[in-house]
């Protein structure tokens, strides 16, 4: 770019140019060209919730007396302009930054001082958009409100969602008897609606701990400045803010019942990472057994068929493989890799602050969107509309010598086990080797080794 391309902005170090059509400063600047790390930039959500952040304060200042309205009002509107989605492109420093983000804060502060100011009102990006914050609250509170929305507003609904499917499919196959496996190993029957109704409960049980965690991630760091002691904030800050945040959210935002451990340590996001880890373990486990039982079609379990949604090889014609399921897999990769990110990061709150946030802030918030989305595509792309080959499933559990089991208050396990290794030897029925070396009838037989029977726990 040409010189005539950059105008000149000057922070304490001196003065650096910056590309005209830009709207960041001196600091942001800096930053661009010290983290010439990833190319990946903070998460849109994380910005967001950032300017969300800049309108509550800059509104709360004005309340206390301390910035003039006009001001306020400047700051304010652009700051929600940003919250909405707006100038996105004007904040590009790289995640690998500072370990307090403070390249990002600077940044925002910046945007807003240039957009916000006019020929007859200057606004300054430390002195107004910045007053009574430090990047050392503002970077945790961000965290926080950002994964707060993301989890109340997208997350929730997205398990309820697969719950739900869950719940229905199951119901729709209460009464298809299939073969149990332990060990991947014949076991004993059960139904579709008891197997996926395991599913479902463990995406209720991995709900419901996002739900626990929600109260905690909504205590929010402001006020506390730099290391807690909240030198150059009003006393009142953090009850102003958070009131304006819950009437903007409707979320019950609160101010941090110890400042001084809302800065330092990271405890809360790494609960709600292990949330996500929790959850992207259930879904390896569902996508997984989708996986099995769609196995074949010749060769396989064969017991479902997934929906076919696009072809499967570029070198075998007509192969369809279970793309969502592996998919979902991939994504539960990706999160547990995050989470053990995170893991790492929280460690590192040395004495009043933590110096990893932005780490925490990308990952947090690409396991929550990553998980959102994949529990929607799991949903409505692989459980809502498979099929059950019934043939299959028939053939299979008439001939599974494991129905034995059903013998064992009767002939005894020792018997048992006789009469099993012999059908599986002799490739027949559990009836017809029982007919053979036990006292019992055919009718009592099929009474006692009837697969649906054996499914219920009163059998």
């Amino acid at each position: 770019m040409s010189e005539k391309g950059y105008r000149v902005e000057k922070d304490s170090m001196g003065e650096i140019k910056v590309p005209v059509d830009r709207h960041w400063g001196a600091q942001t600047q800096r930053a661009i060209e010290n983290f010439t790390i990833s190319g990946m930039t903070m998460p849109p959500e994380f910005l967001q919730a950032l300017g969300l952040l800049k309108w509550a304060v800059s509104s709360a200042n004005f309340d206390l007396g301390l910035l003039a309205r006009d001001k306020s009002e400047a700051i304010g509107n652009i700051a929600l302009k940003i919250a909405q989605g707006h100038h996105l492109e004007d904040f590009p420093v790289d995640v690998f930054q500072t370990g307090s983000a403070t390249s990002t804060n600077m940044n925002i502060n910046e945007v807003i001082a240039n957009l916000a100011s006019t020929k007859n009102l200057e606004i300054h990006p430390n002195d107004d958009v910045n007053m009574g914050q430090s990047s050392n609250d503002v970077i945790p509170t961000t965290i926080h409100i950002a994964a707060s929305i993301a989890v109340r507003n997208n997350l929730l609904d997205e398990l309820n969602h697969l719950q739900e499917t869950l719940e229905n499919k199951a119901t729709s196959l209460s009464d298809i008897v299939k073969t149990g496996r332990t060990h991947l190993m014949d076991a004993m029957p059960v139904t579709f609606g008891q197997e996926l109704r395991a599913w479902a409960n463990q995406i209720k049980a991995a709900r419901g701990q996002f739900e626990e965690t929600l109260p905690k991630i909504e205590q929010l760091a402001i006020g506390g400045t730099a290391v807690g002691t909240g030198v150059n904030a009003h006393p009142d800050l953090s009850q102003k803010v958070v009131a304006l945040l819950k009437q903007k959210t409707g979320i019950e935002f609160q101010s941090a019942p110890d400042l001084f451990k809302a800065i330092s340590s990271q405890d809360v996001a790494l609960e709600l990472s292990s949330n996500t880890r929790n959850l992207a373990v259930s879904l390896t486990k569902i996508s997984n057994d989708l996986r099995w039982m769609n196995s074949g079609p010749l060769a396989g379990l064969a017991e479902i068929s997934l929906p076919m949604l696009q072809p499967g090889s570029s070198i075998m014609p007509g192969k369809v493989n279970p793309v969502i399921p592996e998919s979902v897999a991939m994504v539960a990769a990706q999160v547990i890799g995050n989470d053990a990110t995170i893991s790492l990061a929280a460690q590192s709150g040395n004495f009043q602050l933590n110096t990893m946030l932005p780490v925490i802030a990308h990952n947090l918030l690409q396991s929550i969107s990553l998980l959102s989305n994949a529990s929607r595509a799991l949903a409505d792309k692989a459980i809502k509309d498979f099929s059950v080959n019934q043939e299959e499933i028939d053939s299979v559990i008439d001939r599974n010598p494991v129905l034995a089991t059903a013998l064992n208050s009767v002939i005894g396990y020792e018997l048992g086990a006789k009469i099993v290794k012999k059908a599986y030897a002799e490739k027949r029925t559990i009836i017809e080797v029982a007919l053979e070396m036990t006292e019992l009838d055919e009718g009592k037989l099929k009474e006692l080794l009837d697969p649906f029977r054996l499914t219920s726990n009163n059998s």
